[in-house]
């Protein structure tokens, strides 16, 4: 096995194409380099500089949803629509997790018209299976990250293969900074495959072209359909779950609620039309009703009930105690923040059921109403695409030998080890304190008030709800707190969505800038588990210490080694990053 000089030694000499500090999406944003200072003394301040970069989305979204691009992205998903063409969304990470919400949102608005419209249903075709959504690692990385396979285009093309796409179907390749090799490998597979194929990204083009290979063969493939949203940096340096894939929501959402709507009027009479409730916004009206969602998110009373709402998760995290989400119809958006802190901050990952070596998770996210199989089916509105690859496909794909030695198990038995249905689970309440959260949109929150949680989960120290609507309401509960939203109603109930993500990024966010995991705005305490992110955290070290490129890199390879050959046992893994700045300070 390598040792961690020869591994730094071989990132240096041979991935040089994953030096990356050149992307703005990996820079610094003027607006938050005292994020985590001011978090640290005042959370409502801290939460207005996070939303304050929030507000660069809004110039961007106002000129993609009315371009010539936007509209011909529009037209591709139309004419799918009408042809029964399948629609793929790909993606890597967050826009893999991005990818897997618009899938979900698709089906479950067939589901409710079938429900609730059976005669109209009934004269037009169930499209339930149009769209597809492909993440690197399938659904198990919508858990934790699957190490590898966002560096590999042979892993995307592959993927994609497997799902089905065929000639005149539409690719949608999603990534944040448009360097990801595994989403490229997707836009080139679709492209072979005769499909129509959309680039969707979030650094500027001139920038890709100039600095990353990958990104300038297929941003000057003409061919490929380009959609560059980029908004600038971060809130916090690199952390693209933020802004980047915030705007891609809302623009590639937009943008197949629109075409959905359009084929809805071609085929239904203007009474069926009227009788399914369907509403049509135009591209100017969805960028003005995300600038009304930022206006609404942005009050004094908004700020104030995520900063206490940050403040209580603070609380629970210091005693050492544990967070337990309760929500339904978003219960996927809530399992995507809160999966994807691990790696950001270095905190606990989900464990399986059967693992009782790991740490439990700070945070967690159950369905109250279903066992895990069935919450599982309910929150995707299908069966979990897992992988299941034998080692020679690993071959066939010239994968590195470590995979190939000990290939990732990543079918759906492994995802069912995740628990996020009714079952009781003792870890989350045997703490010193713990809390349980209901996250409510608007009239679920009645469904949840009707729970009896001792019934599945036994007594937790504190409950707490999180309301996001703007029902007035008059509750004895001590931590009961309402985000005032009139959100708009939408196909996909788009806004609702969007509001969910911006609440959660937030407070997420802020709560670990308020612990010291965030130092300025560079996440210090990122898992560096692929090679942007070694990348990244090299970067990071350099800016700390003083230290060149090549010590940084080795540094960390060395920080690396270290924790992987502690116990991790009830062990909170420390940050690499940090541990790697904390002894070149000492040597100097």
């Amino acid at each position: 096995m390598q040792n961690a000089v020869e591994k730094a030694n071989q990132f240096l000499r041979e991935e040089k194409a994953f030096r990356l500090g050149t992307l703005v999406t990996e820079s610094a944003h003027p607006l938050t380099q005292c994020l985590s200072q001011a978090a640290q003394k005042d959370l409502a301040e801290g939460i207005r500089i996070l939303q304050s970069v929030d507000q660069d989305i809004l110039p961007v979204a106002k000129e993609v949803l009315k371009s010539d691009v936007f509209c011909e992205v529009k037209n591709l998903f139309l004419n799918a629509i009408h042809n029964q063409k399948r629609i793929f969304f790909t993606g890597c990470g967050a826009t893999g997790r991005l990818s897997i919400l618009l899938e979900a949102c698709w089906r479950r608005f067939w589901r409710e018209i079938k429900q609730k419209h059976p005669y109209i249903s009934n004269k037009i075709p169930d499209l339930t299976e149009l769209t597809v959504s492909v993440m690197a690692g399938g659904d198990f990385a919508l858990i934790k990250a699957v190490e590898g396979f966002e560096d590999f285009p042979e892993f995307g093309k592959y993927q994609l293969r497997q799902a089905g796409v065929q000639a005149d179907d539409v690719v949608i390749a999603i990534t944040e900074g448009g360097e990801t090799p595994f989403v490229i490998g997707t836009a080139w597979e679709g492209l072979a495959t005769g499909a129509k194929v959309v680039f969707v990204y979030n650094n500027p083009t001139q920038v890709l072209k100039e600095n990353v290979e990958r990104s300038r063969e297929v941003i000057e493939n003409s061919n490929i359909l380009k959609l560059d949203i980029s908004t600038g940096p971060m809130a916090v340096a690199g952390s693209t779950r933020m802004q980047a894939t915030t705007i891609e929501l809302l623009v590639v959402g937009a943008a197949l609620e629109m075409a959905l709507v359009e084929y809805l009027q071609k085929v239904l009479s203007g009474k069926e039309f009227l009788e399914a409730g369907v509403i049509s916004y135009s591209g100017e009206e969805y960028a003005g009703l995300f600038e009304k969602l930022l206006t609404e998110l942005g009050t004094p009373s908004s700020i104030s009930q995520l900063a206490a709402l940050t403040q209580l998760e603070e609380d629970i995290y210091r005693r050492k105690s544990l967070v337990t989400y309760l929500t339904d119809t978003y219960l996927l958006d809530v399992l995507t923040d809160t999966t994807e802190r691990s790696p950001t901050f270095m905190i606990p990952a989900f464990r399986k059921v059967d693992d009782s070596r790991s740490p439990c998770p700070w945070a967690f996210v159950k369905n109250p109403f279903y066992p895990t199989k069935e919450a599982w089916f309910q929150m995707l509105l299908r069966t979990p695409r897992g992988i299941d690859w034998n080692p020679k496909v690993y071959e066939e794909l010239n994968a590195p030998p470590a995979i190939r030695t000990n290939p990732p198990t990543l079918d759906n038995s492994q995802i069912y080890k995740f628990q996020i249905g009714n079952e009781p689970d003792a870890s989350r309440i045997n703490t010193a304190d713990s809390v349980l959260i209901r996250i409510a949109v608007e009239e679920e929150l009645s469904l949840l008030d009707n729970v009896t949680t001792e019934q599945y989960y036994g007594s937790f120290r504190r409950q707490a709800t999180l309301y996001i609507g703007s029902e007035a309401f008059s509750v004895s509960q001590e931590h009961f707190y309402q985000i005032d939203c009139d959100l708009a109603h939408s196909p996909f109930e788009l806004f609702s969505h969007l509001a969910i993500k911006l609440i959660l990024n937030t407070v997420s966010t802020a709560t670990m800038a308020s612990m010291g995991r965030i130092i300025g705005n560079a996440m210090a305490w990122v898992s560096p588990s692929n090679k942007k992110l070694i990348d990244r955290g090299t970067r990071l070290i350099m800016q700390m210490t003083g230290a060149n490129y090549e010590e940084s890199c080795l540094e960390l390879h060395q920080a690396i080694e270290e924790i992987q050959n502690r116990s991790a046992q009830f062990e909170e893994v420390p940050s690499p990053v940090a541990l790697a700045i904390e002894r070149i300070g000492q040597k100097r």
